[in-house]
């Protein structure tokens, strides 16, 4: 071929740098694909060829440099130890780059999903847990793409993660056998604030305890119970959980009155004092149904038990429970209906 010779192939590696061959790698790792003047590349057959205008035996490459040919050109055996150096150091600057962006990026997309769900929340208890969540996911993220990252930095910088992996997974193994209690307190925990089961302010049945939820953590429920005693339920031993504050609750009334006394107008004394419980402008929008009268429910040795209830708003059934029985008691009274005494009173049959 004109203007090309052949040379014969124990022509050494290490001469094709001469000349501007490395200042010609340095633009290309640097400054792309740009280089104006021809580079040197080792030849990946027995000849060499070279540019009769270039004294240094090399193959061509021109400025249309193919990743094809810069692949061969990086991952030959004659570079120089710098240039495997800038290299490694290029690889490591876009992964510490690409990390970067998908933490801003990962972090952006749940604070705009956290801002969405906070202006649909009804209430503030419900931002709280909503911002909860938010921290956690933001973590979540985080430490994920931290260690993609330090797994992908050390093995550009040539640190074999075979055996760190083989240490995390026997060290996590370890840890989930030491300390499952405590996993489970997190996962259960963590289900519970994504279903929102409970809330601060909540009257609650968990754990085999009960009262008013004070604080709900990935860790634990705090509540305290009507005598004031404050009790910590780790979230792995919650297996049910009873809420009595969701949307509406019952005040559920018992009312015994003697035998032979008539029952149809026992319930109509009975409906006349719900129904004018009800009225009173103390009650208005805390009752909000009608009275409904079950009959009676059960007897004792001397006595007929008249069930009632109402529904009303939540956390409100206490207050309503105890004012409806005590406007029953004085109408069953006032009718000159008799209650059990000391003497008719008796165990449930």
């Amino acid at each position: 071929m004109p203007g090309v010779d052949r040379l014969p192939s124990r022509v050494e590696p290490r001469k094709a740098w001469r000349g501007g061959a490395h200042r010609d790698l340095t633009r290309v790792i640097l400054f792309g694909f740009g280089s104006t003047r021809p580079l040197c590349v080792p030849a990946s057959t027995g000849t060499i060829r070279h540019i009769n205008s270039r004294p240094d035996p090399c193959p061509l490459v021109t400025p249309d440099l193919s990743l094809a040919t810069l692949r061969v050109l990086v991952e030959s055996d004659h570079l120089p130890p710098w240039a495997h150096g800038m290299l490694a150091l290029l690889r490591v600057s876009v992964i510490v780059l690409l990390w970067w962006l998908l933490t801003a990026l990962a972090r952006r997309v749940i604070r705009l999903a956290i801002s969405g769900m906070e202006a649909a929340a009804e209430c503030a208890e419900d931002r709280r847990r909503i911002q909860t969540l938010g921290r956690v996911f933001r973590y979540i993220a985080s430490v994920v793409l931290g260690v993609v990252t330090v797994m992908l930095v050390l093995n550009e910088l040539g640190v074999s993660i075979a055996p760190i992996l083989a240490t995390a997974g026997v060290a996590g193994v370890a840890v989930g056998f030491g300390a499952q209690s405590l996993v489970k307190d997190y996962f259960t925990g963590f289900v519970m604030l994504v279903e929102n089961q409970v809330r601060v302010g909540d009257v609650v049945d968990l754990g085999g305890k009960s009262g008013v939820v004070e604080e709900v953590t990935l860790r634990y429920v705090r509540l305290r119970d009507l005598e004031g005693a404050v009790h910590f339920v780790p979230n792995g031993t919650v297996s049910t959980v009873s809420n009595r504050s969701r949307e509406y609750a019952y005040a559920v009334v018992d009312v015994p009155v003697v035998f032979g006394n008539d029952i149809e107008r026992t319930l109509a004394c009975l409906r006349t004092a719900g129904e004018a419980l009800r009225k009173e402008p103390q009650w208005v929008g805390r009752i909000l149904g009608d009275l409904e009268l079950l009959g009676v429910d059960h007897l004792t040795e001397g006595s007929m038990v008249f069930r009632a209830r109402l529904r009303v708003a939540a956390l409100e059934q206490q207050v309503v429970r105890r004012a409806l029985l005590r406007a029953m008691v004085e109408a069953v009274q006032r009718d000159g209906l008799k209650l059990p005494g000391p003497e008719t009173a008796g165990r449930p049959v």
